[in-house]
């Protein structure tokens, strides 16, 4: 047997073999991705490229089995090496089954939860020709403006970290060749969610010390449980753009952390220098994109040119035999050597299974924040109340339960808050009306909606983003929701009757003015397929909120960027805002629940393992995320006011206590980082906290 094609040798060894026998433009095609037809992105513009059967990879989704093994078996079985193509697809929180968008998924602190979405949403994708995703996303933002901030999983590097590690966990299985694995890609690498005043594709300027601090440590993470690949953000980061920066993508990734796979740039980055002002040369483009570390270009074809440069004596072949060997590494690793081909198989044997939406309900049921509940109106009795309302755009909107980037999920499978009620209140009287559109009045006038409301005993108001108002190229100068839905709130309101607010989003949003128009407000965010009836399962008491905000929420415009674990201030009592309370509306870690925990007891051994006891002071069984902060007073290098470096979950019935246990290790937790990227612990006073309590303590 051919050594490449033997499955019983090892990676590297067939990667060597089929090197060797590469031509320098065979090697070249492994480098290029491309589209067939029209991409389903709408910020992706084009019709498609140039199809060749040595092409490295492939960026569509054709809508059948049939089509993609057509184009494969191009690749396989008529060109003189038979190197599979590799499909790439963005499949970001689901596929055919929708799950919460990631900045939802974050608000679980449940890892599981996030690892059981993304096995789901591999199984579906792969079963459809999809052997890789563009996901998760791990760049950290503090500023809502930014439409992508539904993408990440919030404004916490750790916490961001630990979900990147469940995601790539989900996608790429611990066997990535296995049938239904795929490999997933850590994006944007690196400082993308900097972007200035939350603007898409601007400028980034980000210290070194930040970078190592806050942009750095959730690839790290993602590169360590294994991720396959890496996209290169298309930003300007201080002055080099990232696909030309070589000290992130080599001196960094490869060199420091042993990265093994290969990056992919961003959708059509390399030619985006020109706008950024870096050059217009695409030979120039082609050569400092691929030595700085890309190993294949999305789209945008400068590396056609590579072969011409070799022979030219401008490239080093070198250069491209690496990029080349990373390529083939990662399509050796997912199998498609040996599994070339998708079988074809009826959608309804692999797409919404039951059990598939089973796992969809229970992430929205976790990912949903209660931020108020006055005089303990929630959970509503089904049994005791003889009529509701439910007013609002999203009353009857599947779209805006989904979200953005949402895959293939057809909205028309997504069952809305109005399509479910009835099951949740089969004895009561339900009057629906929309009241307005998500942007204007609409056909049926708030008018119309007030009068339906009149005679209600309980209104139900579900207001939003339309499904497209967060994700790519949305940044926002105002995080409000639209000025008509504020004003059916407070149509509403002055009825006087109790109101629960159920909003959906994939940002945090501005809640002074609806604050006080609702008796309890259950942020729902975009929570995918089964939102509604995960809505309605908390409303009524069947399962506990247990969701813990994972991004700041502001007070105003004014106070954006905010984030928790903002550095010390030079003065701690002046320099803030004459004109605003300085706290957050809503701060990080923020979360109702039906019951009541107090904490007590918090305890660190000599051997750095913490401790603290939490108890279920209330009469309902419920969830409680335990937070661990560290404090370092003093240290050379100014540290953040706290900084979140463990988090557990503990379920607790009623009278029920528990221990929350974390064991420390003093260079990862107690350390922090410099500008060159190393971990320098200090010895002296540290300051442990968890549930408003707080520990000082002596580490040498």
């Amino acid at each position: 047997m051919i050594p490449y094609l033997n499955p019983a040798l090892a990676v590297e060894e067939r990667v060597k073999d089929l090197l060797a026998r590469m031509t320098l433009e065979e090697k070249c095609d492994q480098l290029l991705q491309t589209t067939i037809g029209p991409d389903v992105n709408p910020n992706n513009v084009g019709d498609g490229g140039e199809f060749r059967p040595t092409i490295g990879s492939i960026l569509s989704y054709f809508g059948g089995v049939h089509k993609r093994n057509e184009f494969q078996r191009h690749a396989v079985e008529e060109t003189r090496l038979g190197i599979p193509i590799i499909w790439g697809m963005d499949v970001i929180h689901g596929w055919r089954t929708g799950f919460p968008v990631p900045l939802a998924q974050a608000c679980t602190w449940n890892p599981e939860t996030v690892e059981a979405g993304c096995r789901i949403a591999a199984k579906e994708c792969s079963a459809e020709g999809i052997d890789w995703t563009f996901a998760p996303m791990v760049d950290i933002p503090n500023d809502p403006r930014w439409g992508r901030v539904m993408e990440s999983f919030g404004e916490d590097p750790y916490a961001s970290g630990v979900f990147a590690r469940a995601s790539v966990r989900g996608y790429q299985t611990a066997d990535p060749s296995a049938p239904d694995a795929i490999a997933a890609c850590l994006k944007h690498f690196a400082g993308y969610a900097a972007s200035e005043g939350g603007r898409d594709y601007s400028y980034s300027d980000i210290s070194a010390r930040k970078l190592h601090e806050i942009y750095l440590p959730s690839f790290h993470a993602g590169v360590d449980e294994g991720a396959l690949t890496l996209m290169s953000s298309f930003n300007d980061v201080t002055g080099t753009p990232a696909v030309v920066n070589r000290y992130l993508m080599t001196e960094i990734l490869r060199n420091r952390w042993g990265f093994s796979g290969f990056v992919v740039s961003d959708w059509d980055s390399f030619r985006q220098l020109k706008a950024q002002g870096f050059s217009a040369d695409p030979e120039k483009i082609a050569i400092r994109c691929l030595s700085a570390g890309n190993d294949m270009e999305m789209v945008s074809e400068c590396f056609k040119l590579l072969p011409g440069l070799v022979r030219s004596g401008r490239l080093d072949a070198a250069i491209v035999d690496e990029a080349v060997r990373r390529v083939l590494r990662v399509k050796f690793r997912l199998g498609l050597f040996e599994h070339p081909y998708t079988e074809e198989r009826p959608l309804e044997a692999t797409a919404l299974l039951p059990a598939f939406r089973e796992t969809a309900r229970k992430a929205a049921q976790q990912c949903a924040v209660l931020l108020k509940n006055e005089n303990d109106l929630l959970p509503l009795n089904p049994d005791s109340i003889g009529s509701i309302a439910l007013i609002g755009p999203v009353a009857a909107d599947a779209a805006a339960l989904v979200g953005n980037w949402r895959g293939n999920v057809d909205p028309a499978t997504v069952p809305t808050l109005a399509d479910v009620i009835g099951e949740y209140f089969p004895h009561s009287r339900i009057v629906t009306a929309p009241g307005c559109g998500f942007e204007s009045a609409g056909d049926d006038g708030i008018d119309s909606a007030v009068e339906a409301a009149h005679k209600a005993d309980i209104i139900l108001v579900a207001l939003g983003e339309e499904w497209n108002r967060s994700g790519e190229n949305c940044s926002r100068s105002d995080i409000a929701l639209p000025a008509v839905q504020r004003l059916l709130l407070r149509r509403l309101a002055a009825l006087g009757k109790p109101i629960v607010l159920l909003v959906t989003a994939g940002r945090p949003i501005l809640y002074p003015e609806l604050e006080p128009c609702a008796n309890a407000i259950l942020h729902l965010w975009q929570g995918g397929h089964e939102a509604a009836r995960a809505c309605f399962d908390l409303l009524t008491g069947a399962c506990n909120p247990s969701g813990r905000l994972a991004m700041t929420f502001p007070r105003s415009m004014g106070q954006i960027p905010i984030y928790y674990n903002e550095h010390r201030r030079a003065r701690p009592d002046q320099g803030y805002y004459h004109d605003l309370e300085e706290s957050p509306m809503y701060p990080f870690g923020y979360g109702l629940s039906y019951t009541r925990f107090t904490y007590s007891d918090l305890t660190l051994t000599n051997e750095l393992v913490a401790g603290v006891k939490v108890t279920n002071s209330g009469e309902r069984r419920g969830t409680e995320t335990v937070f661990l902060y560290l404090s370092d007073p003093e240290a050379e290098l100014t540290q953040p006011v706290r900084r979140l470096i463990a988090f557990r979950q503990l379920d607790l019935a009623p009278g029920e206590s528990g221990i929350a246990r974390f064991e420390l290790d003093k260079m990862r937790d107690l350390a922090y980082t410099d500008p060159n990227g190393e971990r320098i612990f200090e010895a002296g006073e540290f300051v442990l906290s968890a549930g408003g309590l707080t520990l000082h303590f002596d580490c040498r």
